[in-house]
């Protein structure tokens, strides 16, 4: 697969496009072209904001040149929609950075107490109910386990709650990266994991984790 591969940046929840700066700068030391997309994550859902990436991409990219995805968070829910519901597009490999694939303990909690934290990324997205992964499609994902963050007390307060049910958790389901646990990154149809010793806002200015992302780009497997 061509290094000159278009790719795309998308942030995640609460956050903007200069956040996937450094990870853009490194990616183009490594041949590739980059965008950032910005988008409202909680003005608008998750539907709406991948119609307004399909719309993007109509006004602004050759349908013929292969694109490569790269998400942060909230943003690889965003890709998963937008690839399933918009497959025009040529898609070379994707990779998500801390992405709640199977919906986040986190945001659960966020919801119930104060639901205009979460705003309109919550339905569809955060709950887990986001669509499928096409068999077709490359994912590599990346996953962090260093406990630092806004969402620790949260996840602290749920394991605790488990604890109490009975619950025999082990190291590895207990571990998160201070937002998103690495269980909830996992994907059966990805077609590789990491987990890498960050956090969940830490791994975009982490160049371990922009080397590893550029390989798989390149590879379509991470290096070990």
């Amino acid at each position: 697969m061509s290094k000159k591969n278009q790719v795309i940046l998308i942030h995640g929840l609460h956050q903007a496009p200069f956040i996937m700066r450094p990870m853009a700068k490194r990616l183009q030391t490594q041949g590739f072209g980059t965008h950032r997309y910005g988008y409202r994550s909680m003005r608008d859902g998750i539907k709406t904001n991948s119609a307004r990436l399909n719309s993007w991409l109509e006004a602004n990219h050759h349908p013929e040149q292969m694109i490569d995805l790269v998400a942060h968070s909230l943003g690889g829910l965003i890709v998963r929609d937008f690839i399933y519901n918009y497959p025009q597009w040529q898609i070379g490999r994707c990779v998500t950075l801390g992405t709640p694939h199977n919906g986040s303990v986190c945001a659960d909690y966020v919801w119930q107490l104060t639901p205009a934290i979460v705003g309109k990324s919550y339905e569809n997205a955060l709950d887990g109910s986001v669509a499928p992964l096409p068999e077709h499609i490359e994912l590599g994902v990346i996953a962090g386990n260093k406990p630092q963050g806004l969402g620790q007390p949260f996840l602290s307060y749920h394991n605790r709650k488990q604890h109490k049910a009975g619950s025999v958790l082990t190291d590895d389901e207990l571990a998160h990266d201070g937002t998103v646990y690495v269980s909830e990154t996992k994907l059966d149809a990805a077609s590789d994991h990491l987990i890498m010793p960050v956090t969940h806002t830490g791994m975009l200015i982490n160049k371990e984790v922009a080397w590893q992302t550029a390989h798989f780009l390149k590879n379509g497997q991470f290096k070990r």
